[in-house]
């Protein structure tokens, strides 16, 4: 059992739901609504992995303060999920940042991104959180400025931009340095196009190196570091119509990629976090696709495992660990950025 009051949901999928009644918006009108129906279309949650002797489950936790979607990743940050920019409130450049402390299961509003913009890159470092990049328009057009948060109390400072211009960008940290991976270009929905690059941040001098690209170009995708690799799992070429199974690990030591086993469901925009000494990645999108699988990975056996899918399959959502459990907070209940939900669910093993 999860502290902080969390309980446990045993009802039908379907009255699940009724849990988060009125958590959802349109992107193009003002208002709550109910969970849409072409999300039952949609919704998806089988694996081809074989399952997991114990199951594990989710529950429900204090919705957002918003319905959000499209903040591209969550990150921790001293025990606390932090979820900047995205869309919400009929908009995709305001200057989000919300706080959600697990203890008292309750969300804090904090001081705003200097930029407002989707898809931003998040990482954190010591106790400095890091944005790197995003989309100033819906999925497009990206811009370059990047801002450090704690490094002189709790508000955000400007540090050097991006050498170019990028949205949807994978950031992890190994040591000190802030390792931004992937992403996509254009301002366009016909030119919009995934990259391969690899950027590294050096917060000490304030710049920025190449390191070897990223195997296939992509972005959307799942990226961690596990014992001092960087894992990248699955995302899309250039759109959702495209979505990728590949898992590759990065070594600073040596700079190069090795292929790992591929996640068993291909998709992007899905979480992808260290719990219990496997990655776990849930959620997701694809075409007329929105994923509920909860699909682990086994570092030692390279190996994946189908574990309880989401009770809302969603995808765009901050997708953290704090203590023992996962927590998964907002996102697209549906394909693309149309609807944003304030759902909050977490998963624990127990």
């Amino acid at each position: 059992m999860v502290g902080g009051g969390l309980a446990a949901i045993s009802t039908p999928a379907f009255s699940q739901h009724q849990h988060h009644q009125g958590q959802f918006e349109r992107l193009n009108a003002p208002g709550r609504v109910d969970l849409p129906p072409i999300h039952n279309e949609q919704a998806v949650t089988d694996s081809p992995a074989p399952k997991a002797a114990n199951q594990g489950r989710w529950t429900v936790r204090a919705p957002l303060p918003i319905p959000r979607t499209e903040m591209a990743w969550g990150v921790e940050r001293q025990g606390k999920m932090h979820l900047v920019g995205g869309y919400a409130e009929q908009r995709v450049d305001k200057q989000y940042h919300h706080i959600y402390d697990p203890a008292a299961n309750r969300w804090i509003t904090a001081p705003d991104l200097p930029r407002g913009a989707n898809h931003v890159g998040v990482a954190v470092a010591g106790a400095k959180l890091y944005a790197i990049g995003g989309f100033i328009e819906q999925n497009r057009t990206p811009h370059d400025e990047c801002f450090v948060y704690g490094a002189e109390g709790e508000k955000w400072s400007k540090i050097r931009p991006l050498p170019q211009a990028c949205g949807a960008m994978a950031c992890v940290t190994i040591g000190e340095n802030i390792h931004a991976i992937g992403g996509a270009i254009g301002t366009t929905f016909e030119n919009r196009k995934s990259i391969d690059w690899h950027l590294v941040y050096d917060p000490k001098a304030d710049s920025w190196t190449r390191r070897a690209p990223l195997f296939l170009a992509r972005d959307h995708t799942g990226t961690l570091v596990v014992n001092g690799l960087i894992h990248v799992i699955a995302g899309r070429v250039d759109s959702f119509l495209t979505n990728s199974n590949l898992h590759h690990t990065y070594d600073p030591q040596t700079d190069k990629w090795t292929a790992r086993t591929p996640i068993p469901t291909g998709r992007s925009g899905h979480g992808a976090v260290w719990y219990r000494g496997k990655i776990f990645c849930m959620g997701g999108e694809g075409w007329n696709r929105v994923y509920g699988q909860n699909e682990a990975y086994d570092p030692v056996a390279d190996k994946w495992e189908a574990y309880a899918p989401m009770i809302t399959p969603r995808h765009g959502t901050g997708a953290v660990a704090v203590g023992d459990a996962i927590y998964v907070a907002g996102g697209g209940p549906q394909m693309g950025g149309g609807v944003k939900s304030a759902v909050h669910e977490a998963f624990s093993l127990g």
